[in-house]
């Protein structure tokens, strides 16, 4: 999952950083005295989040300084958060606080003993307020090290209801019937999907779904730890059933080779947009942000989702994702790091995020009330209810050389799938190949 974010920003990162001073009108927090037990302190934070999203978290992290008095620094990374954080660490210049979101990349930064095990405080919350699956997902070899503090709901198809309504379609429940009703608003003048193949990203998402329902969630976690090759027929199953939406002129605005001059802002736009080129986009709850933040739209009356429907036999899917802080071994504030990342752990963290819309919580303390609409609550409740039984994103368990690098590995084979959709075997030889040598490393 990595939601609005751009190649430019991990360039314009490595010189620029935004300082961010505590604003006035924040609570108090009950009992405090009025004092600032960090005041004086700068706490910098790397994260992938841009536009809406980062003025989102910034309201966050400006709630912290007004109840500690700490400054912050926010950090652009742009899509490759590995690349960046490893370099600035191996430069002795980490920042204090890692925004991760990709699990595999956490795993990966704990066991080269570049992250420091959260404070009890933290772990204590953690214990109290969120499902045990979150403690697991930030748990390495034993150790804490991840505060999931954004989720993201990864099954979800967002549309326009004018564009469904104009085609006589109601929202489909099977994958058959989700290619059946895109022909149908394709014959009624509009492209059915808007696909953000130019991101490299959202491929992967939409593989995932495919895959957890038509292989089933066992399988699912075989080939997320490399127990199976991504040569297998289950792969090949899956790769087949999603080049019928990709090799489909008619369901892809713009056909393969438009999708892949679409980034997902712009796919958001194409269906959400004053001139819609297309009625529905496949992504995460964070969809729903772009919609009411960038476009000024209404979440459920300009802007709908259905479950992601089953493929052939199987259920309809679950695939979750998150965002997780880490405090870095070598961060130059640690106390003050250790303090931002138990106050994400809070429900008033959350909420403030919450209240802007694009955001859900794992946090099962936060009063659903906090959201700014029935459908994002509803998106919450779901996710809340599902937190153990749900699958992980995919390519983010995967080491970031093969499901979290731009321009290579699976993001880029994808890429080539969604050009070739017919070359499905040829698909699954350079995934595999790039998962050998990914897992290998």
């Amino acid at each position: 999952m990595r939601p609005t974010r751009t190649a430019a920003a991990l360039a314009a990162a490595l010189g620029l950083a935004v300082t961010a001073t505590a604003c006035s009108g924040g609570t108090t927090p009950a009992g405090d005295t009025g004092a600032k037990p960090l005041s004086g302190q700068t706490v910098s934070v790397a994260a992938a989040w841009t536009g809406v999203e980062q003025k989102n978290f910034q309201k966050v992290l400006d709630a912290f300084s007004e109840r500690t008095g700490a400054k912050t620094v926010y950090i652009s990374t742009g899509d490759n958060v590995s690349t960046l954080v490893g370099s600035k660490i191996e430069g002795g210049d980490p920042p204090d606080v890692a925004m991760m979101p990709q699990l595999g990349v956490l795993q990966q930064f704990a066991r080269k003993g570049w992250l420091e095990p959260l404070a009890p405080a933290t772990e204590e919350r953690l214990k109290r307020d969120f499902a045990k699956v979150w403690s697991d997902y930030g748990t390495v070899d034993g150790k804490l090290y991840g505060l999931y503090f954004k989720a993201a709901h990864k099954s979800t198809v967002w549309y326009s209801p004018a564009a469904l309504d104009a085609a006589g379609v109601k929202p489909p429940t099977t994958f058959d019937q989700l290619l059946t009703a895109g022909h149908a608003v394709s014959d009624a003048g509009l492209p059915a999907f808007a696909v953000a193949g130019e991101s490299g990203w959202p491929l992967t998402d939409w593989f995932e779904n495919v895959y957890l329902s038509q292989a089933g969630p066992e399988m699912y976690d075989k080939l997320a730890k490399h127990q199976i090759p991504w040569t297998d027929p289950s792969v090949v199953n899956a790769l087949t059933t999603l080049g019928k939406l990709f090799g489909d002129p008619q369901l892809v605005a713009g056909g393969g080779k438009g999708a892949l001059q679409t980034d997902f802002p712009e796919s958001v736009q194409q269906v959400f947009g004053d001139k819609p080129a297309a009625a529905m986009v496949y992504e995460g709850d964070f969809v729903g942000a772009v919609v009411s933040g960038e476009l000024k739209k209404k979440v459920g009356e300009d802007a709908r989702f259905f479950p992601f429907p089953a493929v052939g036999n199987g259920r309809p899917p679950v695939v979750g994702g998150g965002d997780a802080a880490v405090v870095l071994k070598d961060a130059k504030h640690k106390d003050a790091a250790q303090k931002l990342v138990e106050y994400l752990a809070s429900p008033e963290a959350a909420a403030v995020w919450a209240k802007s819309g694009g955001f859900l919580s794992p946090n099962k303390a936060l009063d659903t009330a906090a959201y700014p609409d029935a459908t994002t609550r509803e998106t919450a409740a779901s996710l809340i209810a599902a937190a153990d039984t749900f699958r992980f994103d995919l390519s983010d368990q995967a080491p970031a050389a093969f499901g979290g690098t731009q321009g290579s590995g699976e993001w880029k084979i994808l890429q080539d799938f969604l050009a070739d959709p017919a070359d499905v075997d040829g698909a699954a030889r350079r995934l595999e190949a790039a998962a050998a040598a990914a897992y290998k490393g």
